[in-house]
């Protein structure tokens, strides 16, 4: 239904250009011929432009990741290291919570770490929606080598992190720059149609697989140096791995966005920014104007599948070190091979299976992808050994796989062209706060319920924007 609305549309605007051509309109011409060289130097511009954006996006992933296996680890070093007293402090209120509530002393790093988290995705829901919007008066080059800027800038603190408070503040302006991802989907739509969108929303899904399979089993490699040896070599990698993002991205990318397709001024920025950061306004993607009520409706029918897919999948995401550390006994060694797995299998999915989807059937993937996420989760939980824990696991890769990138790409078939930087910040903006919220709520679920019950809940909750979908 959305492809032929779309059409309708279009066909109608090329239907009444066409009209007032043979009225002998040389103004409407001349735009007709200009759209369609446009669309020519797209075309012979797209395959460059996405392989710049995919080996980008892996750059930044691989140093992005490598922190991963190391969370539980670097909890620790800073429980022993910490000079600043904020490590303590804030220990102090989690450990009064968890005598309120009567919970073992042993979760204590599940909610400090949830904490932590969502901390982190919370800065990227209030920042996300600016840089589309800048992206989307200024262009897409210069905004998305300010964020990389940025993300260099918070590895470089990490390296000189010798408490707790510098750690913490690293964590805040890498959450507040991390804008490149969104900024990513927004060139892929730039240089796509309706019949390659989901392909190229794929190919930034085998970007993030590479990503999580490489860069966990590096980090995992730094932990064996000894806490005073990976604490400083992992900030240094990732550091080095973010300048060399930048300089390549400096060289080798071309504008995507075209002068003439982007916003006028900077007045709308300020609106748009607080729209997408008031939950009320960002929920009903009020930013996005000019569109029927209908389709409205849709939009935002899928932007609340969306989110509660992410707020579900994020929580129990991040409960996972936690729960292979403290239920199977996994260093980081050992959860540095189980990232590695997982990104291998959605690298696998994504760039083979996902990539070769028919158009018009994203809605269909979605759905097999939501279906495999009720037993992913509930073998992850309740298996006792590794060969059922790695069942769910593939399962759980899979589901993702299949799931965000059909998601973007029948959300990035909504809105004018002048309007995917906007549109796709808003949908960045809402798995942002769905990944902001859904670590904490499910690490004191984790806390509170153990392993078992909290992913057995939540994978039956992910029936949920199962059903709703359905309605899309």
């Amino acid at each position: 239904m959305l492809r032929s609305g779309t059409k309708t549309k279009e066909g109608g605007d090329v239907g009444a250009a066409s009209a007032r051509s043979l009225n002998g309109n040389v103004t409407t011409s001349a735009q007709g011929v200009q759209e369609i060289t446009s669309s020519s130097d797209n075309t012979k511009r797209k395959p460059k432009t996405q392989g710049v954006v995919f080996l980008s996006l892996i750059l930044d992933l691989l140093g992005f990741t490598v922190i991963l296996p190391l969370f539980p680890a670097l909890l620790d070093h800073y429980s022993r290291h910490d000079s600043s007293g904020l490590y303590t402090s804030l220990l102090s209120g989690v450990s009064a919570f968890q005598q309120y509530l009567g919970i073992p002393t042993r979760f204590n790093s599940v909610l400090f770490g949830g904490f932590l988290g969502s901390l982190f995705s919370l800065l990227q829901f209030l920042s996300s929606p600016i840089t589309g919007a800048l992206s989307d008066v200024y262009g897409r080059k210069p905004i998305f080598i300010l964020t990389l800027i940025g993300v260099a800038c918070s590895y470089g603190l990490w390296a000189c992190a010798s408490n707790f408070v510098v750690f913490v503040l690293a964590r805040l302006i890498g959450g507040a720059t991390k804008g490149n991802v969104s900024l990513a989907y927004s060139v892929m739509t730039d240089v796509s149609d309706q019949n390659t969108r989901a392909k190229g929303m794929a190919l930034i899904g085998v970007a993030f697989s590479i990503g999580f399979t490489v860069g966990p089993a590096v980090g995992a490699m730094f932990s064996r140096w000894g806490s005073h040896g990976w604490f400083p070599a992992s900030a240094l990698y990732a550091l080095t791995l973010a300048l060399a993002n930048i300089l390549y991205f400096s060289l080798f990318f071309t504008e995507s966005l075209p002068k003439n397709q982007r916003k006028a001024n900077l007045r709308s920025v300020a609106n748009e920014a607080w729209n997408l950061i008031n939950p009320k306004s960002l929920f009903s993607f009020v930013s996005i104007t000019g569109i029927h009520k209908d389709e409205r409706e849709r939009l935002k029918q899928l932007g609340r599948v969306y989110f509660l897919f992410l707020f579900f999948y994020s929580g129990l995401e991040f409960t996972l070190t936690f729960v292979t550390h403290h239920k199977h006994g996994y260093d980081s060694m050992a959860q540095g091979r189980m990232f590695s797995f997982l990104g291998l299998v959605m690298a696998l999915t994504q760039g083979g299976y996902v990539r070769c989807i028919p158009q018009g059937s994203e809605k269909a993937t979605a759905n097999k992808g939501l279906m495999m996420m009720v037993p992913a989760f509930i073998l992850v939980g309740v298996s006792e050994t590794s060969l059922g824990l790695y069942a769910g696991l593939a399962l759980y890769a899979v589901g993702s796989s299949l799931m965000v990138p059909c998601l973007t790409a029948l959300a990035s078939c909504h809105g004018a062209v002048s309007q995917k930087g906007t549109l796709l910040g808003t949908w960045r903006s809402l798995g942002a706060l769905a990944r902001a919220v859904g670590p904490v709520v499910t690490s004191v679920a984790f806390w509170w319920l153990g392993a078992e019950w909290c992913y057995l809940v939540g994978g039956l909750s992910m029936l949920v924007p199962l059903v709703m979908l359905q309605s899309y």
